[in-house]
């Protein structure tokens, strides 16, 4: 095969496929998952649930996948999987489906959709969220329903349409955030239903919650009486979720009763199955940035909270009970890596119970009654699989990408650990091009992550392609986790608190001249990219170093003090930087790229999103008509209908177009 046909391109976006949400059937003899892929005629996603048996055997299709089918979620005898689909009129509703097979049954029908399924302990209910509002709720307190007849009912729908229009014209702001991603909100807010099941007709959901809060996903108590969520505590206040409480709610009645934990923001609360106790996250109130978010217990009855991973000093991602309710798992990132660790509930030794130690990263978990894990992992030689482990033994059950792989040049990866100036240790990772010479000299790709309270690893799922794209296009590839990073405890996550582009950019020019000492970079052949946080600091680099041939930056913050005006999360620019950016003005514009806009000559290609909420187009804007008033050489690429996810889920073309032309502009200003 010639060497091109082996290489990995942009357009092999097409051909990937990943597993989602594994869980482990009550009986243990099956793993439900999801199984997601890219529809390149309809330019957008199909995910289709897939039934794997646990005692070995190939994964077979479940559900059709036409569309959108996901969290699948097993009934408490095993026979029947309840799940969401998009298959009627692209909107999410609750169906259910025997573990026969045959028609999925259509089990709500609700005008905003329906999502996050939860089973009730016996069986007979399912719980989950819609998003309604307050006139809207009082049309389901007076029993009005769409009208039966086919006639009637495209006149009510059309009318319903007519008056959603008009309620955003004009849009009416007066709370915070009012738009978020790519999309705004509106009066709405998200509410927790329950609907019988067991009926032949389509039975008619009961909504449970009350007022104007979000509530987060369901939970049942194991006695049935009682559902767990968690709430803002003010809904009238600004928030970006750092002050939230766990909720229990009766059923049915719904009185809410708010487990306060002061002092902290408490999220995910999981009943332990004896019904004892209650696992959950939380993470400080005062002065959270770069702050872990821990695991907490907390008894049913009542008592103080304890915490049970302050010593472990990471952030707490997925948490699981035993069904014995002897011990509880979770996942968390640590040095580049997530693995799956073990913690009992009254405290001891925090003991890992699955390693991931071969830089792999877990995107999701469940475990069985007879402690089998079924986990989603990523790492450098595969983007994506399933993977079994009992008694300590693990399987790799699914290979989901190794067919179209078998043929590719897959790069390899080697870690390095060097030094930033002040002595702090900093770990990054190499990847290298076909038919790598280290007697040769090579132009180096410096990738940078967003966050900054993100970490990075070779195995990182939404970096695999665009890294594997760079190290076949004949780059040397680095990347690392500076200061500010998750994954390295608390102290080295707030090392770069309200000080962006100080010790952080160190750290990664630091790597960049550990790279170079090898012997096998050319010097003058150097590009930078990254996206959002790193955006920022590709132009933060650019605008204080001049080593650099070019630079692409991506969604980046370039004016802090704009940026915090125009975000969709004003509070954590406040946060991150100590106060308002009208009382701080030098502060802010000390850290702000823009201000050093005159000392930028690195050719520099700006990619943003056109409905980015997070970050603000007009960032984009005031960057390239800076640099091109200034006549640098500065092109601008704005992406339509886009948000802050373009790179991981955004319209197909346009990730493939976003890979092309980063490559385009590396291959441009480096190949010689």
């Amino acid at each position: 095969m010639p060497i091109d046909d082996k290489l990995i391109t942009p357009g092999d976006l097409y051909k990937f496929a990943w597993v989602e949400d594994p869980h482990i059937s009550p009986d243990g003899r099956w793993v439900a998952f999801v199984k997601l892929t890219l529809d390149r005629a309809r330019n957008g996603y199909r995910r289709a649930i897939w039934l794997l048996p646990a005692s070995g055997g190939a994964p077979r299709q479940f559900t059709s996948g036409t569309q959108q089918d996901y969290a699948p979620r097993w009934s408490p005898d095993g026979r029947q999987i309840a799940f969401v689909s998009t298959r009627a009129d692209n909107k999410p509703q609750l169906y259910s489906i025997g573990l026969s097979g045959g028609e999925a049954r259509q089990l709500t029908d609700m005008r905003q959709g329906a999502t996050e399924p939860a089973w009730s302990p016996d069986g007979t209910r399912l719980a989950f969220l819609s998003r309604c509002n307050a006139a809207e709720r009082r049309d389901e307190e007076r029993g009005v329903t769409p009208p039966s007849d086919p006639d009637e009912l495209r006149q009510f729908e059309e009318r319903q349409r007519q008056e959603e229009e008009a309620r955003r014209d004009p849009r009416i702001v007066s709370r915070l955030p009012y738009r978020v991603l790519n999309y705004y909100l509106d009066d709405r807010h998200s509410h927790i239903y329950i609907v019988e099941i067991g009926n032949d007709h389509r039975p008619t959901p009961k909504r449970l919650t009350d007022g104007e809060l979000n509530h987060a996903p369901p939970v049942w108590m194991p006695d049935g009486r009682f559902i767990l969520t968690s709430a803002e505590r003010d809904p009238r206040a600004d928030h970006i979720g750092l002050r939230t409480d766990i909720l229990r709610i009766s059923v049915p009645g719904g009185r809410v009763t708010r487990l306060r934990d002061p002092g902290f923001g408490s999220t995910d609360p999981l009943p332990s199955p004896d019904g004892k106790w209650i696992a959950y996250r939380r993470g400080p109130e005062v002065d959270p940035s770069g702050q872990v978010i821990r695991l907490a217990i907390r008894p049913v009855n009542g008592g103080r909270a304890r915490e049970l991973s302050t010593e472990f000093d990471r952030s707490v991602e997925v948490v699981r009970w035993s069904r014995d309710s002897r011990a509880i798992f979770f996942s968390a990132g640590d040095h580049g890596s997530t693995g799956i660790y073990r913690v009992k509930p009254l405290g001891g030794p925090l003991r890992v119970t699955q390693t991931v130690g071969k830089r792999r990263l877990v995107n999701g978990f469940d475990v069985a009654a007879d402690g089998q894990i079924a986990f989603a992992a990523s790492a450098p030689d595969y983007p994506s699989d399933l993977f079994l482990v009992e008694g300590g033994r693990e399987r790799r059950v699914t290979r989901m990408n190794d067919e179209w792989l078998k043929d590719k040049f897959v790069a390899s990866v080697r870690e390095i650990n060097y030094k930033a100036p002040d002595g702090m240790p900093v770990q990054g990772w190499v990847m290298f091009p076909p038919h790598f010479n280290p007697r040769r000299e090579w132009p180096l790709a410096v990738e940078i992550h967003g966050g900054p309270q993100v970490m990075w690893g070779p195995g990182f799922t939404s970096m695999w392609h665009e890294w594997q794209i760079l190290a076949a296009r004949g780059y040397v590839v680095f990347f690392c986790n500076p200061r500010g990073s998750d994954g390295y405890g608390t102290a080295f996550a707030k090392a770069s608190h309200a000080a962006w582009g100080e010790s952080d950019a160190n750290d990664i020019l630091s790597g960049i001249d550990a790279v170079v000492r090898r012997g096998y970079i050319d010097a003058k052949r150097i590009g930078v990219t990254g996206g959002s946080y790193g955006g920022f600091m590709t132009a933060w680099l650019i605008g204080h170093d001049q080593r650099f041939a070019c630079a692409v930056s991506q969604r980046g913050v370039y004016h802090l003090t704009n940026f915090h005006g125009t975000t969709d999360e004003p509070e954590w620019a406040e946060i991150e930087f100590d106060g308002f950016p009208w009382r701080k003005p030098e502060h802010f514009w000390k850290y702000s790229p823009l201000a050093y806009v005159d000392n930028i000559r690195t050719p520099l290609l700006i990619l943003h999103s056109e409905n980015d909420f997070r970050v603000a187009v007009s960032e984009a804007e005031q960057l390239f008509t800076a640099l091109r008033r200034l006549k640098r050489r500065v092109q601008f690429v704005r992406y339509p209908r886009e948000g802050h996810e373009l790179s991981r889920s955004g319209e197909p073309k346009h990730r493939v177009d976003r890979l092309t032309r980063i490559a385009g502009w590396f291959d441009r200003y480096l190949k010689k």
